[in-house]
């Protein structure tokens, strides 16, 4: 059986391996069998309340088995699920509920708050007391499990998109781009996700990467899925050693904490690949782990509106630290140079332009109208810098939109951000462009410091100077207790940007 519709996962899952667990989340497991039961009783439930094909539902969970059953079932019944964001506050559900004009959401007791301040919308609410959740599985029962009624190009799955600027954009996913990048990660040797492994699922599962990456690679394969409903470092290390983790889907966050725990090595014994994705990986991270565990992180590289990888280091010949890799299978992968971008930089022989990619994962557009997606000729401009080497492999420089212009001359944070990295006191650091008087803009450094670090912003500024063009070191810097982070694990720059006064 080819898959159409992301759910058909589930059912082959179920009838090739039926006994074989597929999730674990706390005292709670379920069978393959057993969730594709509980998907069809969902998906029964809501065609029965009456929901038409192609309507949008909210799911407002964290990681939980609730999420899996109500993903795949709303994927059954035909109909478009929109995984929302658990962290938003009602302003932010309530212009993406507006927009995307869903017509019920799924949530629990904790958030049916949020969610009656952002949106006048019906609320499933997922908790025993309530009894809405199981109110909608036995409407299910005795029904006939619904044939899905759309697959292929139709949409899927509709996830907004941050950005650093301007209000959140819909990027239309439909099943084939979803089951794309599940058949190009799958055909990857050695495997990202193999039958018999066992997958800890702690990134968001609202977000593209834990959702598809992660959920849809487990269903893809038949393996086992171990659920956490937040990251904590020492409980989902001990998680990783319990549960005999052989498959770690998870963002640089996540290793930096793990990196300063003892006894990091026994944990992650049972670990057969360890994936890092969602933002850049320090090589110091990298390299701490590698000697406690002897185990490499392959770094990956991906956006929403590609459902998600691009590429990976597991398709190198060598996992090059700061290198995200090549091209998974079936992606193509171009960069378009600007000879402006490179001038300023004589120590590089590649030239840095937009990277630009083209393949079956990509998504339809923007929501509602398809808006912003590939060209006639398949391809979509990504938004990133970065450059190939000789070997193919891609070296990410940073995001168009995050350019900092220094009197007229192209500034990439993440090449201030690296310099000050390397700094034996710099724990973190964010570089963003300020408004100056002369210059236009300004690089600042936000840094935050080891413990018992003794740095100045003057020989920081110095340091730097002796790593990159003085024009990119930041004028200035300023030293903070943390930095805001996405769910994800990003820097959240524009948060920082909108709270920086203009220097000079």
């Amino acid at each position: 059986m080819v898959a159409s519709n992301l759910a058909d996962l589930v059912r082959e899952a179920a009838a090739t391996a039926g006994e074989k667990t597929a999730l674990v989340c706390g005292s709670t497991t379920l069978t393959w069998g057993e969730l594709d039961q509980q998907v069809s009783r969902c998906a029964a439930g809501l065609v029965a309340g009456g929901h038409a094909a192609g309507s949008r539902i909210g799911i407002l969970l964290p990681n939980s088995v609730e999420f899996v059953v109500a993903y795949f079932g709303i994927l059954r019944a035909g109909l478009v699920a929109v995984p929302l964001n658990t962290g938003y506050t009602s302003i932010e559900l309530g212009y993406q509920l507006s927009d995307s004009d869903v017509v019920l959401v799924v949530t629990d007791s904790d958030r049916a708050g949020v969610l009656r301040d952002a949106r006048e919308a019906t609320a499933l609410v997922v908790d025993a007391a309530d009894g809405g959740w199981q109110q909608l599985l036995d409407a299910g029962d005795g029904l006939e499990a619904p044939e899905p009624a759309t697959g292929g190009e139709d949409l899927a799955v509709l996830l907004y998109t941050s950005g650093t600027s301007g209000r959140p954009r819909g990027a239309m996913l439909s099943h084939r781009a979803l089951l794309a990048n599940l058949d190009q990660l799958a055909s990857i040797d050695p495997p990202v996700v193999a039958a018999d492994d066992r997958v800890l699922l702690v990134l968001p599962l609202f977000h593209v990467y834990g959702l598809n990456a992660g959920l849809g690679m487990v269903a893809k394969t038949g393996a086992t899925g171990v659920l956490a409903e937040r990251f904590d470092p020492v409980e989902t290390l001990a998680l990783v050693r319990e549960e005999q983790i052989s498959g770690i889907v998870g963002a640089p966050p996540m290793y930096v904490a793990w990196s300063m725990l003892p006894d990091l090595g026994n944990s992650l014994s049972s670990v057969r690949v360890a994936l890092s994705g969602a933002a850049p990986l320090p090589a110091a991270v990298l390299s701490a782990v590698l000697e406690a565990s002897g185990h490499h992180i392959f770094e990956g590289y991906g956006l929403t509106e590609t459902a998600p990888v691009l590429t990976t280091t597991l398709c190198s010949q060598v996992a090059k630290p700061g290198s995200v890799g090549r091209p998974v299978p079936g992606v193509e992968l171009r960069v378009d140079s600007d000879a402006d971008v490179a001038e300023d930089d004589d120590e590089s022989a590649d030239d840095p332009g937009e990277v630009v990619v083209r393949g079956a994962n990509l998504f339809s557009g923007y929501w509602p109208d398809g808006a912003g997606g590939p060209d006639d000729d398949g391809w979509f401009r990504t938004g990133d810098i970065g450059y190939l080497d000789a070997d193919g492999d891609l070296f990410l420089v940073d995001r168009t939109k995050d350019l900092i212009i220094v009197s007229g001359f192209n500034v990439y944070p993440r090449e201030v951000e690296e310099a000050l990295l390397a700094h034996p006191d710099v724990a973190e650091v964010a570089a963003i462009g300020v408004p100056h008087p002369y210059t236009g803009e300004t690089v600042k450094a936000l840094v935050v410091v080891r413990a018992g670090a003794s740095a100045s912003a003057d020989e920081l500024i110095d340091y730097a100077a002796g790593r990159i063009a003085r024009f990119k070191c930041p004028t200035a810097v300023e030293f903070v207790d943390e930095l805001p982070h996405s769910l994800a694990g990003k820097v959240a720059r524009g948060r920082l940007r909108d709270s920086t006064p203009t220097l000079g």
